[in-house]
């Protein structure tokens, strides 16, 4: 193991002014996020013009979807690129070149198990969550597709994730925003036909968000090939290690336990708007797909964040890696309270960008009343739990996504149990998160990064106990 003289992207994180390097980092973070997402909507809004059925198809098959997404980008993506930091702000540079080749092997082994998985129980899981009919035939036709190429996506991710590592969030994002340059007209084209293009109806949007990702780790894997990259993908750096992989693991199967429960939240709201008919399923699944977007949002912040914390810690910085955090999840919870409270009081634009229905719209809207006033907590909890990403510290990250869940999950059982309606449903998901954040806040404030929780453990305090 050697040791290097930092890069000056390295020393940015250790020394410079904590809101404003976040907030410079952020940007092009947040750009590369929105341009994830927008490549679902842009997806969504088209297959909406195929009718309810179809709509209601792409909501079945949507909490799988960002399962994916998010465990490939936020959890496994998180574990790869905490231990890239915490190498690079250790100084074991040759130990962070190995952790490339480590990322590509593990987001590829993932990917087969997604591809299996999806294509084997595919049927049953969307049946489960309500499907039937036409909805549940466009939900496997588009299942199929895109879980085919579930190794190019979490490819793409791992890539990314290695570049945001080194505090390189500009790279990524431009690559993705390019390629949504591309998805704009590649996604109707396929979906509808167009000139010697046949339609494919609703496979289309699907294979037009494999297009975008191939093309994307072409250019990821030719960036980490070139001089430019901190980080180098090469031949030299082939040979496995256990402890490299333990590096990240330690960290991403553990994010990957709260990322299951976060979109099992997801996934059973679903089924128990299931119990109300297709329109209240679309309905719920267009509304929720701006909690999903808060995901990629609030990781604008939440990866220099992780990066910012993992660099500290690794270098031995705690107090400025507690300091990081508070700062980011005052950040974040401004942004996502921003975004729930005007879509409480604005629902129905929203979810007009996607069908006309009027029973979505008024299934969509009553969500969205009721849970979006309460988005903040979710914010508050999922940039923290990018911080203890950061920190290697994911414990309680899980309890509080752990609570989130059964919460949601009883109090969805019990109001449909007593003859509730959809409003009783969504109530008890906003429960949820406002127990997601109030965990998450009170294990990092309480000091479980350092030892047993005990309120308060600010800088201040760590400093002094030291």
């Amino acid at each position: 193991m050697t040791t290097t003289t930092l890069d000056p992207r390295t020393r940015q994180l250790l020394e410079g002014p904590i809101a404003p390097t976040l907030l410079r980092l952020g940007a092009p973070n947040v750009l590369l996020m929105l341009a994830q997402a927008a490549a679902g909507l842009i997806e969504t809004w088209f297959v909406g013009k195929l009718g309810t059925d179809a709509l209601a198809g792409m909501a079945l098959v949507f909490p799988a979807v960002m399962l994916m997404q998010m465990m490939s980008a936020g959890a496994m993506g998180g574990g790869i690129a905490s231990a890239i930091a915490r190498a690079l702000g250790a100084r074991r540079r040759d130990d962070a070149n190995a952790l490339v080749f480590h990322a590509l092997v593990i987001a590829v082994l993932f990917g087969l198990v997604f591809t299996a998985v999806l294509l084997v129980f595919g049927r049953a899981l969307y049946a489960r969550m309500g499907g039937s009919g036409a909805s549940l035939d466009a939900a496997l036709v588009y299942s199929g597709w895109v879980f085919a190429g579930a190794v190019v996506i979490w490819v793409f991710n791992a890539l990314s994730a290695v570049i945001r590592g080194t505090g390189n969030m500009a790279v990524p994002a431009g690559v993705a925003t390019v390629g949504l340059v591309l998805l704009v007209p590649l996604s109707p084209s396929l979906i509808f036909g167009w000139g010697p293009i046949p339609s494919m109806g609703i496979a289309g949007g699907a294979v037009a968000l494999l297009v975008y990702y191939t093309l994307g780790t072409l250019v990821l894997v030719a960036y980490l090939r070139s001089p430019r990259s901190l980080m180098r993908l090469s031949l030299a750096h082939t040979r496995l290690r256990w402890p490299l992989f333990q590096d990240i693991l330690r960290v991403g199967l553990v994010a990957a336990v709260s990322t299951v429960a976060t979109n099992l939240c997801i996934g059973i709201a679903t089924a128990f708007a299931g119990a109300f008919g297709p329109a209240a399923i679309a309905g719920y699944g267009t509304a929720s797909r701006l909690e999903y977007l808060l995901v990629p949002l609030v990781f604008g912040i939440g990866g220099p964040l992780l990066a910012m914390v993992g660099t500290c810690i690794g270098a031995g910085q705690r107090e400025r890696a507690l300091r990081a955090t508070w700062v980011g999840a005052a950040m974040a919870f401004a942004l996502a309270e921003a975004i729930g409270l005007a879509a409480a009081l604005f629902p129905r634009p929203w979810l007009g960008l996607f069908d006309s229905d009027p029973a979505m719209i008024e299934a969509g809207a009553r969500y969205l009343q009721v849970v979006g006033p309460f988005y903040g907590f979710f914010g508050l909890g999922l940039v923290l739990y990018f911080a203890s990403q950061g920190a290697g510290k994911l414990l309680w990250p899980v309890v509080g996504n752990g609570a989130r869940l059964a919460v949601a999950a009883a109090g969805g059982w019990l109001a449909l149990r007593w003859g509730g309606d959809l409003t009783i449903v969504f109530a008890a998901q906003a429960a949820a998160m406002v127990v997601y954040g109030a965990v998450n806040a009170w294990s990092v404030a309480g000091g479980a990064w350092f030892g047993r929780p005990g309120w308060p453990r600010t800088p201040a305090t760590l400093a002094a106990r030291r």
